[in-house]
């Protein structure tokens, strides 16, 4: 009886030890605060190809993963507008990117999102994740999830990285806006305080093996 209740604690012990060690595997995936992003070269919803690259006059991006059918994308896609707006003229274009297998949900094909880019009047490129290589790269696993880049002499360099706001659903219930308040420090040439939050939002769609 000892011998048993030894060796089912051994077990315990070595499948906690297994789980931490996949656990702490899974949390470095991804890009951090001050990693190098590499560019992309993906499809717009105007048919055209678009890379980072392209912005020879920009000083940083706002990288936003989102989709069309998720509620909290969807409550964010005015957000998005007005900060595209907003920002763009200051030298940080806003990129948003569906990272979704159209297979697990129909709704996030590239189609409909031509459909969703029309009716909401985005004013931001809106590309297509396609073969989904791009967002694990980053290590995005909600919609929306924002990853703010700074252009340095070795590449757009992460600054930011979590939620537009501390309001992922209702904008009338905003009194942080963490995106925004990066984005001031970056442009003014000042220190983030804010650096990661929860990004909030539906999980990235995809298929099972």
């Amino acid at each position: 009886m000892r011998y048993l209740l030894l060796l089912i604690a051994t077990l315990f012990i070595t499948n906690g030890d297994a789980l931490a060690q996949k656990n702490k595997k899974r949390k470095k995936t991804g890009y951090k605060i001050g990693s190098i992003a590499t560019d992309f070269s993906l499809k717009n919803v105007d048919g055209k190809m678009v890379s980072m690259k392209d912005y020879d006059e920009a000083k940083g991006f706002i990288i936003c993963f989102t989709c069309n059918h998720c509620p909290f994308s969807i409550a964010n896609e005015s957000r998005l507008i007005y900060i595209d707006g907003k920002y763009k003229k200051l030298g940080y274009p806003l990129i948003a990117i569906n990272p979704n297998d159209p297979a697990v949900n129909e709704d996030d094909s590239y189609e409909k999102m031509i459909e969703r880019a029309n009716e909401k009047g985005f004013t931001f490129p809106y590309l297509f994740d396609e073969g989904q290589k791009i967002f694990p790269q980053y290590g995005a696993t909600k919609t929306p999830h924002i990853y703010l880049l700074q252009k340095t002499k070795k590449g757009p360099q992460v600054k930011y990285i979590g939620s537009i706001d501390n309001s992922a659903r209702d904008i009338e219930e905003v009194t942080e806006r963490y995106l925004e308040d990066a984005l001031d420090a970056l442009i003014k040439g000042g220190k983030i305080k804010i650096t990661e939050t929860k990004a909030i939002g539906c999980s990235i769609k995809v298929q099972k093996p």
